[in-house]
């Protein structure tokens, strides 16, 4: 029997009669996700198609989807419209990409678990497209897409799976070009919000503590800001949107 870890893709190869019938759960050797998987008989398509199936992209909320269109479009156009002034007063050929990135709208996944509803409605309202993870099989699956670039995590989401760890033994394992895509926020009781340091160590982007979550998208456009400021000569020598 064959099934596939949603984190790292890895397949693992099961011996059939060390399988019990109906669901069980089996750890990633790889990246130590835990994975559910069923032997049954009447189930259709083989145990991997079956996973495939179950693991779906983290929803988008409702909330706010109309106003973030209205958002994307209105920069969309404007951008255009920069752009294709300042190759008409240049006499350039080509059009250069526009990197406001203070009015250009952002994906961000929440991947938490008590606070879910509270930060996502605050997301939402801040112009924020918000897309809302139960399981890490969903975060990665939208993740995948690569157009999510911000990803905020809470120790309590998806507590039996190990969301929290299984998240940051993603971003661990990241190669340094794709963790430079990727702003990976803890929202947490303990830690000192941006806290630069703590998070350096503990490989995050940003620390929120849960008091000041009330502050949490001026908090987070201030820390994008910066770190868009860090890499912009980089982004731009390898011709790479900001985050």
């Amino acid at each position: 029997m064959i099934i596939r870890c949603d984190n790292c893709s890895v397949s693992l190869q099961l011996d059939e009669s060390k399988v019990p019938n109906g669901q069980f759960t089996v750890r990633c050797p790889r990246c130590q996700n835990m994975l559910r998987a069923s032997r049954d008989s009447k189930a259709s398509g083989s145990p991997t198609v079956q996973q495939l199936a179950a693991n779906k992209p983290a929803p988008a909320a409702s909330a706010g989807s109309k106003e973030f269109a209205e958002k994307a479009s209105e920069f969309e156009i404007n951008s255009a419209l920069r752009s294709l002034l300042s190759a008409l007063q240049t006499g350039n050929s080509t059009l250069d990409i526009d990197d406001d990135d203070g009015k250009r709208p952002r994906r961000v996944l929440l991947c938490l678990g008590e606070k879910r509803d509270q930060v996502a409605s605050m997301m939402a309202e801040a112009g924020y497209r918000v897309y809302i993870a139960e399981t890490p099989a969903q975060a990665n699956e939208r993740l995948r897409e690569g157009k999510t670039e911000i990803v905020i995590f809470s120790p309590d989401f998806a507590a039996e799976y190990g969301g929290a760890a299984v998240l940051q033994q993603r971003a661990n394992a990241m190669y340094s070009q794709e963790r430079r895509r990727l702003f990976l926020v803890s929202l947490e009781d303990t830690g000192t919000t941006m806290n630069a340091h703590e998070a350096f160590l503990r490989n995050l982007n940003l620390i929120v503590n849960t008091e000041d979550m009330k502050q949490l998208p001026l908090i987070l456009n201030r820390a994008i800001h910066d770190f868009n400021g860090l890499y912009h000569y980089l982004n731009q020598g390898l011709g790479q949107q900001p985050i």
